[in-house]
């Protein structure tokens, strides 16, 4: 594959595959096959990848993808790849795939997720390719461990939104939900598998009565959330997110030092996931790096509602990086 067509270039194209032998959801602005090309077009040296958050579905990232690639007047390619199993499989998939080779260990896990983007890496996109790495939330801790592991990584910039790399379970946010992932988890499948024979429609009903509260509403994050309705993506996600409770606890100060000029940490100023002190501590730790206090009151999942502001700012922060390519 190659260029996408016209409808393509504004809505993207959807792939599901398996990485890691897990259902994997990617969604792609631009570019689609980054090992091959056709007569008339040329390879593309830089790749922006969105490591999403928790739930790690793609379909949430589709405006701030749509966004980014047009600000960035469509010279690059825009790809996502969801959190291994946070997405529902079309039929003729399984979310796993059915095979006697076990690649990976707890695929679903913190450590496997980790290392199952790793691998998609490897598998579909050239090392010599530069690298402009997109982290939200739990994808921020995601790519630092990434760049630990491979450091050979040509990493021309990595944007970590919402970063939760320290202390979750202490964080106001982690106090309310370590109980629920970690001991009551169980308990939310019952239910979520009897709404899960309800209509589509009403599902996304189900979904505007929640989020009828957010002003600007990206309609991107509708089918995103209907997604939530399926057993097995829900307790794919709460495993994982029993897993970023116990494990993220220590910043990881060694790997920021090695990377700092790369990196670009974006703290919200009411994020109940990654508080203000957060950000006053890396400060205070690493007071030469480029890291931001949001002042426009975006909130930590802003992709239901500030998708195109966020995608706008990056722009003008990776202006100077972009330019000498």
């Amino acid at each position: 594959m190659g260029m996408p067509s016209g409808d393509e270039w504004s809505e993207g194209l959807e792939e599901h595959i398996y990485c890691c032998s897990a259902a994997t959801e990617v969604l792609k602005f631009g570019q689609l096959d980054l090992h091959h090309t056709s007569d008339h077009e040329s390879t593309a040296n830089v790749l922006f990848l969105i490591i999403p958050g928790n739930p790690g579905i793609v379909g949430y990232y589709k405006t701030f993808m749509q966004a980014l690639y047009q600000t960035l007047d469509h010279k690059y390619p825009v790809w996502a790849v969801s959190q291994a199993g946070h997405c529902l499989p079309p039929d003729s998939m399984e979310m796993m795939e059915d095979t006697d080779i076990i690649e990976l260990e707890d695929v679903f896990g913190l450590n496997g997720q980790i290392e199952h983007k790793l691998a998609f890496l490897k598998q579909y996109v050239p090392r010599n390719i530069k690298l402009v790495l997109i982290g939200h939330s739990i994808g921020c801790y995601i790519i630092l461990e990434m760049m630990k592991r491979d450091p050979d990584l040509q990493v021309l910039k990595s944007l970590l939104l919402f970063p939760t790399i320290e202390r979750m379970a202490l964080s106001p946010q982690g106090k309310l939900m370590t109980p629920v992932l970690c001991k009551l988890r169980y308990a939310m499948y019952v239910p979520v598998y009897f709404l899960s024979f309800l209509p589509e429609s009403i599902k996304a009903s189900m979904v505007r009565l929640v989020l009828r509260g957010l002003q600007s509403l990206d309609e991107s994050s509708i089918p995103a959330s209907v997604t939530l309705f399926s057993v097995d993506c829900v307790a794919n996600a709460m495993y994982l997110g029993s897993q970023e409770m116990v494990q993220v606890m220590d910043r990881d100060n060694p790997t920021i030092e090695k990377n700092l000029d790369k990196i670009i940490f974006y703290y919200g100023s009411n994020d109940q996931w990654c508080p203000e002190q957060y950000y006053e501590d890396i400060k205070k730790d690493f007071p030469e790096g480029d890291i931001r206090l949001c002042e426009r009151g975006i909130r930590h999942a802003f992709v239901l509602n500030a998708s195109k502001e966020v995608a706008s700012m990056i722009t003008d922060w990776l202006h100077a990086d972009l330019a000498f390519l």
